[in-house]
């Protein structure tokens, strides 16, 4: 999809059929990603924040909420959202936290509410041509020097189906000129998985601060 379209049909297109993709298949997604260690990536958004304890968190794309109960645990108000029904069901049924059901092209979110927004494997499912609008709400999602934090699975600036699912890789290249022109400085990049050669690290992270 060329980055200068916007057709309402397509956007719901992408937004059902890969909502439904996980909806149909949520208890296979968390018994294969439940014990997945993705702790290097919490820690790169905790290491960032004001507090150690107290941090209002919003998980963007939970699914069944593993990173929920595991920023609870630290101290942290964790909030959750996602577009499916049945990853909303399991992960407030999980953490006990507050889970917003949203889709991602359709955000309705409190202005300067968290801390720090932890969009782990879920932002490539926004189409280029609506990245520049959801990451303007997820900067003013956030509070005053709020810290974004994102990992996606890197690519060459290419977006289309994969499946029943819709995603759009970046390079870092693209990455950072797409966040940077949000508002946002970069904290920090790495690659995942880590202790890995390059060619066998398909995970981009990329952290963020909100700038005025």
């Amino acid at each position: 999809m060329p980055p200068d379209t916007v057709d309402p049909a397509v956007l719901a297109e992408i937004t059902d059929r890969t909502i439904g993709h996980y909806d149909a298949r949520a208890e296979a997604f968390w018994e294969g990603t439940r014990d997945h260690d993705v702790s290097q990536n919490r820690g790169a958004l905790l290491r960032h924040l004001p507090q150690a304890t107290g941090a209002t968190i919003l998980d963007f794309g939970c699914g069944p909420g593993r990173d929920l109960l595991a920023f609870s645990a630290l101290g942290h108000t964790a909030v959750g959202l996602d577009g499916s029904p049945r990853f909303c069901e399991m992960a407030r049924d999980l953490s006990g936290c507050e889970v917003l059901h949203q889709n991602m092209l359709a955000l309705d979110l409190q202005p300067n509410r968290f801390h720090g927004i932890f969009a782990n494997a879920s932002l490539f499912h926004v189409p280029s041509a609506q990245l520049h609008r959801v990451l303007g709400e997820l900067h003013a999602a956030l509070a005053h020097n709020g810290v974004l934090f994102s990992s996606n699975p890197r690519g060459e600036n290419t977006e289309g189906w994969n499946g029943e699912r819709y995603g759009a890789y970046h390079d870092l290249q693209q990455w950072r000129a797409s966040v940077t022109a949000c508002g946002f400085a970069e904290l920090e990049h790495y690659y995942r998985p880590p202790g890995q050669p390059r060619h066998r690290q398909p995970w981009l992270v990329t952290v963020w601060r909100r700038v005025e």
